[in-house]
């Protein structure tokens, strides 16, 4: 609910996924990917943002490997809130997005997601 360093989804390692299910099914349009500014970070840097990223549309939570929507890159020295469209245009709704962090800024013990959220037009 806020963005106070700390309050994050601490995953261990550099490499984690997350799996969104959604309030209703939509055509998904872009995401955005949210982490504490380096001002805000005690230790001045923020090596346990995401770096490199994918995102993934399922049909159901059965489904192993999802209709991929994009691979993407945060960017550290960008703002804090970033968008990123879809890349990949299929006529798909998803009411399933899994996001796959693939690498992290740095950060050896873990990597710390604070927002992620999924924008669409409803199906």
């Amino acid at each position: 609910p806020d963005m106070y360093p700390g309050n994050c989804w601490a995953f261990k390692g550099s490499q984690g996924y997350l799996v969104v299910r959604l309030s209703m099914k939509i055509y998904p349009t872009a995401f955005t990917l949210e982490h504490i500014p380096k001002a805000l970070s005690p230790t001045g840097n923020i090596s346990s943002a995401p770096k490199n990223f994918s995102v993934y549309g399922l049909e159901d939570e059965y489904q192993e490997e999802g209709v991929l929507l994009g691979h993407y890159f945060y960017d550290q020295g960008g703002e804090p809130l970033q968008m990123f469209p879809v890349k990949e245009k299929n006529e798909n709704v998803f009411q399933i997005v899994e996001l796959r962090i693939v690498s992290n800024w740095g950060h050896a013990e873990y990597t710390c997601l604070y927002r992620f959220r999924v924008h669409g037009k409803p199906a």
